[in-house]
């Protein structure tokens, strides 16, 4: 076998700290302060990869995505809940999946802002649950 051939596009290094990340508002249902930044992809296309901030102790409004969503916790200490089961608490390295459609709610339980890595597999979305 011979060696790969070169990728297409560069290899990615992001850290919530980067100067040189782009952090923009949430949709408006969103409690104030809340930001996103968008690490690989275009978030109207499936498979973008974001962090999302949420300020401390704020609480994220029940709401669902069209897409699944994979989840890492990076910073802060949050509680999650999807209808139907039971709460979870994420603590940094922590890693949860939402279905798609899956209704759920959040609370950043730290004194300091939660950061989530969400990786998205279709668009990025976010609809408020009445």
């Amino acid at each position: 076998m011979g060696a790969p051939a070169l990728a297409i596009e560069p290899a990615l290094h992001s850290r919530v700290a980067d100067k040189a990340l782009a952090w923009g508002p949430c949709p408006a249902f969103m409690p104030k302060g809340c930001e996103l930044a968008v690490l690989h992809g275009n978030p109207a296309q499936p498979n973008a990869d974001i962090f999302f901030r949420i300020p401390a102790k704020a609480e994220i409004p029940k709401h669902w995505h069209s897409s699944a969503e994979r989840m890492i916790l990076v910073e802060g200490v949050l509680d999650v809940s999807y209808t139907g089961q039971a709460p979870v608490t994420l603590r940094p390295g922590s890693y949860a999946y939402g279905p798609p459609k899956a209704p759920h709610s959040a609370v950043c339980r730290s004194a300091t802002p939660c950061v989530l890595f969400i990786a998205f597999e279709g668009p990025v979305d976010a609809h408020q649950n009445h």
